[in-house]
């Protein structure tokens, strides 16, 4: 039989292999973004043309285009099914975690209370006997004290029609900074790409997540930038996003607005969430990237989300980057943050 460490690299490594999809959904997703690209550039140039052979040749790219993009949709959806499989997988594998840890307790405490039997029985003396229960008691009180597990909803939006942002890298350094962080099987990190409006609520009732993050661009009229279906920009208003924030989830605790100009936006959704954060102006890519993946980091060692901002911001300074006065951090009334921790140690 299995030991609980064996069962726990096994988890790992299903873990590491279920982010390698995800890291190669991440980038056949863009491709598909590519495409859709060259198709309106050819369509736009058989408009700006009345030229046969050139209309033709157009026509023939989008064909070759829609072809390539069929395919590489098909590869989509393969990937997508071997997720949901490498998903179903771990919890397969976490489920026989718990039960291989319980079984070993279970033995463990049946050691200790033969040998606390003999004891008895060699007359030891009474205070050595309630030591040793003592002891037992608060390892059975520490092992039932186990982190609850939070899922972190990383939407990223960054329309073919704005300028382009890193936000793959943003994802990956996030990602990192959990897998290095203490707590780190209490953390759960997804993203969804390419997002369109509708694809909040899609992923807050697949989901059910403790954190939403938004990754990409924002206005200065208080809108998130999101995308159409055509990839082009597509406008939402903060109205719209605190609707959707509060007809959803009751589980939400945390939006990060990782977009220019949101403080807006976060201090609206306070309203009715714990905590949120904005940007009170516009953020660089490497100040958004470093600024998020020290935020979760500090989360994933237990710290409380004013404590993980505080080092979030720490961490631009460190790296030199003089865009610490940019975040913000808003809570609802009555919400100490300081005692607001997601990743309970």
């Amino acid at each position: 039989m299995p030991t609980s460490s064996t069962i726990a690299n096994t988890v790992l490594r299903k873990k590491k292999e279920l982010s390698k999809l995800q890291s190669d959904k991440a980038s056949e997703i863009k491709k598909v973004a590519d495409l859709e690209k060259k198709i309106t550039f050819a369509r736009k140039s058989i408009l700006r043309t009345k030229n046969s052979s050139t209309i033709q040749s157009k026509t023939r790219e989008i064909e070759r285009y829609n072809t390539q993009l069929s395919k590489v949709s098909q590869k989509i959806s393969g990937i997508e099914k071997k997720i949901a499989q490498k998903s179903t997988e771990i919890s397969a594998e976490e489920s026989k975690l718990h039960r291989e840890e319980s079984r070993e307790i279970k033995k463990r405490m049946e050691f200790e209370k033969k040998q606390l039997s003999e004891i008895e029985n060699m007359q030891v003396s009474i205070s050595k006997h309630e030591q040793l229960h003592h002891q037992t008691q608060t390892e059975i009180a520490e092992l039932k004290n186990i982190p609850e597990k939070i899922t972190v909803l990383f939407i990223a939006s960054n329309p073919l029609d704005s300028h382009p942002l890193r936000l793959d890298e943003e994802a990956r350094e996030i990602e990192t900074k959990i897998r290095q962080s203490e707590y780190r099987n209490s953390i759960e990190f997804v993203t969804k790409w390419a997002a369109r409006p509708l694809d909040i609520l899609q992923g807050i009732n697949e989901i059910n997540p403790t954190i939403i993050h938004f990754s990409g661009h924002g206005s200065d009229e208080d809108q998130l930038v999101l995308q159409d279906n055509a990839g082009n920009a597509k406008f939402v208003s903060k109205e719209a996003i605190v609707q959707s924030m509060v007809t959803t989830s009751d589980d939400i605790k945390l939006v990060f607005f990782n977009t220019c100009f949101s403080y807006n936006q976060a201090y609206s959704v306070t309203e009715y969430l714990d905590a949120a954060i904005g940007m009170n102006t516009s953020i660089g890519d490497e100040a958004a990237r470093v600024f998020s993946a020290q935020f979760y980091s500090a989360l994933g060692f237990g710290y409380s989300v004013e404590k993980a901002f505080k080092q979030a911001k720490a961490a631009l300074m460190l790296e030199g980057i003089e865009e610490e006065n940019t975040p913000e951090l808003y809570g609802k009334e009555g919400i100490d943050l300081k005692k607001l921790i997601l990743v309970k140690p």
